[in-house]
């Protein structure tokens, strides 16, 4: 998809007058009605002014400007990108608005650690797009926007500074050294410090967290009125972070709840879940970290303990919303169901590390309880990933979530949901191709390169990011360099990689002929030495390849490097990565998969390799084979999920 440039954030001296549109919401038809979602947009303003610091940033002698970016090397060892996600930000509301499109919901992440320089450019942003386009936009908090529920010293060692260097921003003072050979001085500004809950919400307070008086009806999970007895000034009243915050043991204050439900429209309920939890924790004994409460990091389990009146309050809403005939839409920054396609036990068997976010993967008791509750729809962030779960409780009650994708991350992509006849639902995935500006710093990024080369540092990226030509180019190559510089490392176990990375396609299939009385790497070694004893394998590997309609010869264009990467896309993408994969490839993978299950190979202690081969082909199939999550329909009522496009499944 390509966008119109958005010539409106040019330059970081532009001046924008701006308000928010009043006009009224209830002539809208409630049918037809559509609805964006954008998720982990992880906003970082590149052209923001620190207004305690005359540092201005990196100047780009591509337009005379100072820009406050970070370096590409951090970039592409990050789940997310952080500068070219500004120009995404702005493509993706620049689309939606020429859609028409009226309501624009960000379930969390909205910012980049809720430090206060990102947090006013998101809302001249929202601001200007509210006035232009009549927009409006429904927020509710990620681990990113509050960090910590009190505002807390932060700082970013890795923005990029002159001549290619890195410039550390720091909050306060004494809290980094800098390396004199990588790094330029130290920069202090409390612009970079993290923002609790009082000063993030009131930020952005014109986005949800409040009620205004041309909502129709908004509550909190501590509001003690009804729809009929609903009045505005009450609402404003009982709607002060004081009146919704909660005493959660062990912690000794009580931290604000941000969750809220609003009507901008006759008939339409917008429900904001916050399911942050911050625990107290061991004082450190440090000035600033005396009031230092964590987050615990597992979302929506924290209902299961912690949090449990939300889950209540969810029960009243839902129950609420069909006396009065409303159609009810969820969203929250956290997912509420399995995002793994089921392979949860594969990731768990083979992968190390951070395991693809295992720690992430809700208790399933979450998603029952919300469907027993009555929820059947919702949206969620996070994970940076595209996917679709389904749960269906003992009960027969369904809840379907929809995972968003992240503009900052592939593929990237935001949600259009538009609302069909009763009870039916149809979501669309927008993805971003091509996103103007794109390479508006890469000039500096080479600038970057170079000084690395110069000083032979050892973790130098590959330069080929830089010829990327449009947004999904740019992002598939973070993800490549991603696998390579952090995932590679950090979750895989170095003897199986070793093993797997440079086995070729066509020495993979090979490997599926051979039968289990042999260790795999014995397999392998004869396979690659052309022994007489490996040329069974070579016959049946290409007749299982012509019975498959396959030209065996082009399982040589690919090698299990290859595979793991795609194996990424796939997690990342799910059925959107088909199309990059290629319809052939998949095939490929494919045969190779059903070679080695039909040669009833099974898990063997005695055999790692080939425990590992197993467990990592299970997963591969299972993230081939997920819920429609491109362009599909949801009936509430059944909680069934129908796809509208033609995409293949496996």
């Amino acid at each position: 998809m390509n966008f119109l440039g958005n010539t409106k954030y040019l330059l970081p001296f532009i001046v924008l007058t701006i308000g928010i549109s009043c006009a009224p919401k209830k002539s809208l038809r409630l049918q037809e009605l559509q609805i964006a979602i954008i998720a982990d947009a992880h906003l970082q303003d590149v052209y923001g002014e620190l207004q305690d610091s005359e540092y201005r940033g990196v100047k780009n002698p591509k337009n005379g400007g100072y820009a406050l970016i970070r370096t590409m090397g951090s970039q592409l060892r990050s789940t997310r990108i952080f500068n070219e996600n500004y120009f995404a930000f702005l493509a993706a509301l620049d689309d939606i608005a020429k859609r028409n499109v009226r309501y624009v919901l960000l379930p969390g992440d909205f910012s980049d650690d809720g430090q206060p320089i990102h947090l006013r450019g998101l809302k001249r942003i929202l601001e200007d797009y509210s006035e232009r386009h009549g927009l409006s936009f429904y927020l509710i908090h990620g681990n990113h926007d509050v960090v910590r529920p009190f505002n807390r010293k932060d700082g970013k060692v890795d923005f990029l500074g002159e001549g290619g260097k890195r410039q550390p921003i720091m909050s306060h003072l004494q809290m980094y050294v800098a390396d004199t050979i990588k790094e330029h001085p130290v920069i202090v500004s409390r612009d970079i410090q993290n923002l609790g809950y009082y000063e993030s919400t009131n930020h952005m307070a014109d986005f949800g967290f409040f009620p205004k008086e041309d909502h129709i009806y908004w509550e909190s999970p501590f509001s003690d009125y009804t729809y009929d007895t609903y009045n505005f000034k009450q609402a404003k009243e009982q709607a002060s972070l004081k009146n919704r915050s909660v005493l959660l043991p062990p912690n000794d204050v009580p931290l604000p709840d941000t969750s809220y439900l609003v009507e901008p429209i006759e008939g339409l309920w917008l429900l904001a879940l916050d399911a942050n939890t911050y625990l107290k924790k061991e004082r450190s004994g440090e000035e600033n970290d005396s009031k230092d409460y964590p987050n615990t990091g597992i979302g929506h389990d924290n209902l299961l303990e912690t949090k449990k009146y939300l889950l209540d309050w969810v029960g009243k809403v839902v129950k609420s919303s069909e006396e009065h005939g409303k159609t009810l839409i969820a969203f929250s920054h956290y997912p509420m169901v399995d995002f793994t396609n089921g392979a949860t036990p594969e990731i768990d068997n083979l992968l190390v590390g951070s395991q693809m976010q295992l720690r992430r993967v809700p208790n399933n008791k979450v998603a029952e309880l919300f469907a027993d509750a009555g929820l059947k729809l919702h949206f969620g962030g996070h994970i940076h990933i595209n996917d679709t779960g389904i749960t269906t409780t003992a009960k027969g009650n369904t809840l379907v979530n929809v995972q968003v994708p992240s503009l900052a991350a592939y593929k990237p992509a935001y949600k259009l949901l538009t609302l069909r006849e009763k009870e039916i639902m149809e979501v669309e995935t927008i993805t971003l191709d091509s996103v103007p500006r794109l390479d508006e710093f890469f000039n500096l990024y080479e600038q970057e390169h170079t000084f690395l080369k110069s000083i032979s540092d050892q973790n130098t990226w590959n330069k080929a990011v830089l010829t990327s030509k449009n947004y999904h180019e740019f992002m598939t190559w973070h993800l490549r360099e991603l696998v390579r510089l952090r995932f590679l490392k950090s979750e895989w176990p170095s003897e199986f990689a070793s093993f797997l990375l440079p086995i070729s396609g066509k020495e993979l299939l090979a490997l599926s002929q051979t039968n289990t009385s042999e260790p795999l790497e014995e397999s392998l070694i004869k396979i690659k030495n052309n022994h007489n004893k490996a040329s069974g394998y070579w016959i049946k590997a290409r007749e299982s390849a012509n019975k498959a309609n396959l030209d065996f010869d082009r399982f040589d264009d690919w090698s299990g490097s290859d595979l793991v990467f795609d194996l990424y896309r796939l997690r990342s993408a799910d059925e959107l990565a088909f199309d990059d994969i290629g319809l052939e490839r998949l095939d490929q993978y494919r045969l190779i998969i059903k070679s080695f299950i039909k040669q009833g190979k099974s898990i063997s202690d005695n055999d790692p390799m080939l425990s590992s081969m197993l467990e990592l082909l299970k997963m591969f199939q299972k993230f081939m084979n997920g819920e429609p999550s491109d362009h599909f329909q949801i009936h509430l009522k059944t909680g069934k999920v129908i796809p509208l496009n033609n995409k293949r499944t496996y």
